[in-house]
């Protein structure tokens, strides 16, 4: 039997909210969180819990030296956004850990970036049912052009949040 996830109980009653309201209600809790996201300004946009999606703005406090968004804050939004749907899947006594991020820059961003992250359903039983694992969470970043300049690789692990001796 799989305990209680208080992410998920948070995330779920702030759905039952309109869409306005539950998008600022979940960037709070995630920055509060997660509190690089909350210097950075990164947001989210929606989620139905099996997907998400995050924004950066392009604030000049995230910029790199031509003007768009630096390469690691495009690495924390492809992060956070894979994190957000792993955390919200995994029981409540299941730490989500991320093992390995591959970003490749392959053009130059312009503008607000986007990260979209989803789990399928066989991947959210996986994390359901076994004790210990990992899995490639799928991440598309995009630009305020809709290009794709980062193409990324997130693999995540969960293990018990308590060792058994």
């Amino acid at each position: 039997m799989s305990t209680a996830n208080p992410l998920r109980q948070f995330a779920q009653k702030a759905l039952s909210y309109p869409d306005w309201l539950s998008s600022k209600l979940l960037t709070w809790m995630f920055r509060w969180k997660v509190k690089l996201t909350r210097t950075v300004g990164l947001e989210i946009l929606h989620t139905d819990l099996k997907s998400v999606t995050f924004r950066q703005k392009n604030y000049t406090r995230v910029q790199n030296h031509i003007g768009s968004v630096h390469a690691a804050g495009m690495a924390l939004m492809a992060e956070s956004a894979t994190g957000f749907v792993v955390g919200v899947n995994l029981p409540g006594d299941k730490l989500p850990l991320i093992k390995s991020m591959n970003l490749q820059y392959v053009k130059r961003a312009q503008g607000d970036m986007q990260a979209h992250a989803w789990l399928t359903d066989e991947q959210i039983a996986m994390m359901q049912q076994q004790d210990k694992g990992e899995v490639i969470v799928p991440v598309t970043v995009t630009d305020a052009q809709q290009i794709e300049p980062v193409v990324c690789e997130m693999v995540w692990a969960w293990v018990p949040k308590k060792r058994r001796t």
